[in-house]
């Protein structure tokens, strides 16, 4: 068993390093002409509002855009702080309580698309994602340079505690050594789609033909599901590395990290039988590696080793913190942790004041 860890390790280690190799990064700063809407649901952001629509309301590179920020029934002052920075640029409307069964964010982004006048480019982002004074031209220059649907500029994830650390990077580990990203992007499936709401470019055209957000209207995973639905109705994209252009820090503590997983995590799989065939995977790959080792078994440090090589390699290109790599074993355990918790407190979770 123990050569067979060894040989999976090996195989998650080579698939980073052809990714790290490979994956797209946001081209050069230039003039963009097509025109864009850059749509902000936020719900009690009032954190972030003034810091995230400064930032987007002053992109460089961009001829024709418009940010419309919809509130989504807050209950703090993110609503009255965004309407004091309403410009000509900056268009802040209040979307009507989400429909039954409806999620709010994909309900207030729904709204905004079905209201406003559609442009070239369709770009979603969250409020807690900090940009690069160019990061939406680049992006958008990628996404037509390349002559793709839709494209998802992974940021760069901040993470400062010790929860933080060890969960974090798993997100962009998991699809950097499981995944031929090029391959993902030129015959795409549903079950290689990687799709990051918190930053996400699409061409108008492509997004109403999916129907648009309406599509994931009940996904507690709006952003995969949204991508799942471009690769159904033949359309293609890819996940590009963002780290260059954003940064975000999504939690900033255990209990956040408990309720932005418990909310979503056990619905990344599919059912029951996926998220134990994901636990296993990380049993096989993380744990028994480092409890092998503990008796000094070669191939055991060996497949601990390469494991680590790929959290490594993944840390190079997302430029976050290398040392974190060395806790994987830690870091899949709590993942399984985070994956009992999610599946036992379906319906339960709040998040944002809402149950979900």
């Amino acid at each position: 068993m123990i050569f067979s860890l060894f040989l999976l390790n090996s195989l998650l280690l080579t698939l980073s390093l052809v990714n790290f190799a490979t994956i797209r990064k946001p081209l050069p700063a230039s003039s963009v002409t097509e025109s864009i809407n850059v749509l902000l649901p936020v719900r009690n952001e009032e954190e972030n509002i003034e810091r995230v629509i400064s930032q987007l309301a002053s992109q460089e590179g961009l001829v024709n855009y418009k940010v419309i920020v919809i509130d989504d029934n807050s209950e703090d002052r993110t609503f009255e702080i965004a309407s004091s920075l309403a410009s000509d640029r900056v268009t802040v409307i209040q979307a009507p309580s989400p429909q039954p069964g409806w999620l709010g964010k994909v309900s207030a982004l729904n709204f905004a698309f079905t209201s406003i006048e559609k442009a070239d480019i369709t770009i979603s982002v969250d409020a807690d994602v900090h940009f690069a004074p160019d990061a939406l031209s680049r992006a958008a220059r990628t996404l037509l340079a390349h002559n793709l649907d839709f494209i998802s500029p992974y940021p760069r994830q901040i993470a400062l505690t010790w929860a933080e650390r060890l969960a974090q990077p798993l997100l962009q580990w998991s699809w950097m050594s499981t995944l031929i990203l090029r391959g993902a992007e030129k015959w795409p499936l549903a079950s290689t789609v990687v799709c990051n709401g918190q930053f996400l470019v699409m061409k108008t055209s492509s997004l109403s033909a999916v129907g648009g957000f309406a599509s994931v209207a009940h996904k507690v995973l709006d952003d995969i599901e949204l991508g799942r639905s471009f690769v159904s109705g033949g359309f293609k994209g890819a996940v590009i590395d963002g780290s260059s252009i954003a940064s975000t820090r999504m939690y900033s503590s255990m209990k956040e990290i408990r309720a932005g997983y418990g909310k979503s995590l056990h619905a990344a799989f599919g059912s029951p039988i996926g998220s134990v065939i994901a636990a296993l995977f990380m049993v096989f790959t993380g744990v028994l590696p480092f409890i092998y080792s503990l008796n000094g078994n070669l191939l055991a440090i060996a497949a601990l080793v390469a494991i680590i090589g790929s959290r490594l390699i993944s840390a190079a290109a997302s430029s976050s913190r290398m040392r974190d790599s060395f806790l994987h074993p830690a870091s899949a355990a709590f993942f399984i942790y985070l994956l009992y918790f999610s599946w036992s407190n379906r319906g339960k979770t709040q998040w944002k004041g809402r149950t979900l």
